[in-house]
């Protein structure tokens, strides 16, 4: 299956070996930080529900566990995400957003149904970004139960000093990561290195722990356990969690960089370390206990605690940025109201930040560390977002492979119905955590799909309310039956539809009674392809005489920059003094009508989130000094 691209694009050359090694290295940090932590906690929850009393394990059932592992990672990560879905580009992007609007510029019906997976696919993905800090940080700093001396002592230390580092990484989110990344990639070598040198030490004393490739072991597991099968899959899926960064990080290193280092680096590594973590505990039960720590002889525990610790911080800071990506990416397609988006990097444009959604994730890190005290405690509620994320991508590419590869539907979903299947068994697991914490991370995505649907519901409605009927064609006849006053330079003004005349210039004609010698309609359009090039910025023409309507044209990987857009009209023959430009926008201030029920809550937040949003001007990078703000009271 070839990779989606537009018809048009151009094909670009491919990066020289020491770009390529360099993207390779980058992607072990920024992509497989996630999953490359999950061997803090995965399999110790894993074997915890086999214990029997006095900590027995029966050698068949660690077998068992460390052969789920392993498939799980072969059949989601290997499988389909690095073999099948990554595959699926929109001009090189990934995550599920990208992919709903690549389905979505395919046409075809149930726009409204693409959406809303796609909006459970990122509400989900969010829930992710707030426990993913909390169990992998917590998990690290747990190590230190088991350094000689602090036994017992450290117990009340662990969560401050979990808090500690997690307020650190937060604080630290305004800065950027680009000086931070680049030790990423180095350091989360060493951590995979390190996996697989503790797990080799460990196979040898043990090697019949190998019997664990075979996959009917695993299903001699949970055949023989059923009672508890549900909670091992549950804790078993622990180990692939991280998996959507795979695709949703594509854009930032590219496809076969990613998938380089996942064959060469991470799935090796990861797979002697969960062999070395069932062989310790077929040697010695008591393991079991902390299995992680424990492969590391005695002189380097407390070094190993350190590792696992920037390790987590690592995979903490790689959900944090996809966050923030997946936030740019809502507020161009329409899904959010605009957010304060700060670029970092001069040279990379996908690293922003976004500072209320860095604060809320804080907020809501710090809640989960406080309210569940422990990382046990947290993976009763970790897995069934990412499950859910997992499964909205299963979906979408169903649909993709029917409308861009023009199969028939029963065709498109053979195609995915293993992983389906598979996927369906994991979330069927987990939703056994709901009553356990697993209603948190639903609850999130439940939150911001209502935001979602209220915002998008809003936005057509107040749409709708200041749709002016009349053609610049028109008015300009009108104006030139009876011509105002003009005033000398250029007005700027913001137009949702270059060929109707916007209300802030109705506004501006009915108060002031003046026009400009010079009117621009400037139309700001995002289109559902991650980045536009410069040739295709820019359109200019002209609807009426003495009116030029002017449409800047972005991706929803793109901030939107009038400004530098203005630079590339003027060189395409748009001529206008900056200095002598006004820039003319409507402040709304909405009157809701008397409404009930859940109409009158879904109205009252969108009030909310219009009068919370950033303003026009700044969002779209307009001088400052030049903007004219016009009110008007708006009723929807």
């Amino acid at each position: 299956m070839s990779g989606i691209t537009a018809p048009d694009e151009t094909p670009t050359a491919p990066p020289s070996l020491k770009t390529f090694l360099a993207l390779a290295l980058g992607s072990a940090g920024v992509v497989y930080g996630d999953i490359g932590t999950s061997p803090l906690y995965a399999f110790k929850e894993s074997i915890s529900h086999l214990r029997g009393p006095g900590g027995a394990l029966a050698p068949a059932d660690v077998t068992g566990v460390v052969s789920l592992m392993f498939w799980a990672l072969m059949v989601i990560v290997t499988l389909k995400y690095v073999l099948i879905l990554m595959r699926f580009d929109n001009r090189g992007e990934g995550g599920t957003l990208s992919l709903m609007a690549l389905v979505q510029r395919a046409g075809g019906r149930g726009a409204g149904l693409v959406m809303l997976i796609g909006m459970l696919g990122a509400g989900l993905f969010l829930g992710d970004a707030m426990l993913t800090p909390a169990v992998s940080v917590l998990s690290a700093v747990e190590g230190l139960r088991i350094i000689d001396g602090l036994s017992g002592r450290i117990d009340p230390f662990i969560v401050p000093i979990a808090l500690a580092v997690i307020v650190a990484l937060f604080a630290v989110q305004r800065r950027g990561t680009g000086g931070v990344g680049r030790w990423f990639g180095p350091v989360c070598v060493v951590w995979f290195v390190v996996l697989a040198v503790l797990g080799v030490r460990s196979i040898v004393e043990a090697p019949e722990i190998l019997w664990a490739l075979d996959p009917s072991r695993g299903f001699e597991v949970l055949r023989g356990h059923p009672g508890l099968a549900a909670l091992i899959l549950g804790s078993v899926f622990l180990t692939v969690t991280g998996a959507e960064a795979l695709y949703a990080d594509m854009g930032h290193f590219g496809r076969k960089p990613i998938n380089a280092t996942w064959f060469a680096l991470v799935f090796p590594c990861l797979t002697l370390n969960y062999l070395g973590q069932g062989a310790l505990v077929l040697s010695d039960a008591e393991a079991a206990e902390s299995p992680f720590f424990l492969l590391a002889p005695e002189w380097f525990q407390l070094p190993l605690v350190a590792l696992a610790t920037a390790a987590t911080v690592i995979a903490s800071q790689a959900v944090i940025s996809g966050a923030f990506s997946l936030t740019q990416q809502a507020v161009q397609l329409g899904l959010l109201p605009r957010l304060t988006l700060r670029p970092t990097s001069e040279h990379h444009a996908g690293q922003i930040y976004a500072p209320q959604v860095n604060w809320i994730l804080l907020l809501g890190v710090t809640a989960l560390v406080l309210g569940f005290g422990s990382s046990s405690g947290l993976a009763s509620a970790y897995g069934i977002s990412v499950v859910g994320a997992m499964i909205t991508s299963s979906i979408l590419a169903v649909v993709a492979i029917h409308r861009l590869h023009k199969r028939s539907i029963l065709v498109s979903l053979l195609v995915f119905l293993p992983f389906l299947l598979v996927e369906a068994g994991f979330l069927a697991a987990n939703l056994m955590k709901v009553a356990h914490g697993g209603y948190i991370p639903l609850l999130m995505a439940a939150g911001l799909i209502f935001v979602m649907w209220t915002w998008t519901r809003g936005r057509a409605r107040l749409a709708r309310a200041e749709q002016s009927d009349l053609d610049v064609a028109d008015v300009a006849a009108m104006l030139k039956a009876r011509p105002p006053m003009r005033a000398r330079g250029t007005a700027v003004f913001l137009a949702a539809d270059p060929g109707k005349v916007p209300s802030s210039l109705l506004h501006n004609l009915k108060h002031n009674q003046v026009l400009h010698e010079r009117v621009v309609l400037l139309t700001v359009k995002t289109v559902r392809r991650p980045r536009v090039s410069d040739a295709d910025r820019v359109e200019i023409h002209e609807p009426a005489p003495g009116f030029t309507a002017l449409t800047l044209t972005f991706g929803y990987m793109e901030t939107p920059d009038v400004t530098r857009g203005l630079a590339l009209a003027r060189a395409r023959g748009l001529k206008f003094d900056i200095m002598k430009t006004s820039f003319f926008v409507s402040r709304r201030s909405l009157v809701l009508r008397p409404r009930k029920g859940l109409a009158q809550v879904q109205d009252r937040l969108f009030a909310y989130l219009l009068r919370n949003s950033e303003r026009a001007a700044d969002y779209f990078r307009v001088p400052p000094s030049r903007v004219v703000e016009l009110g008007a009271q708006v009723s929807i």
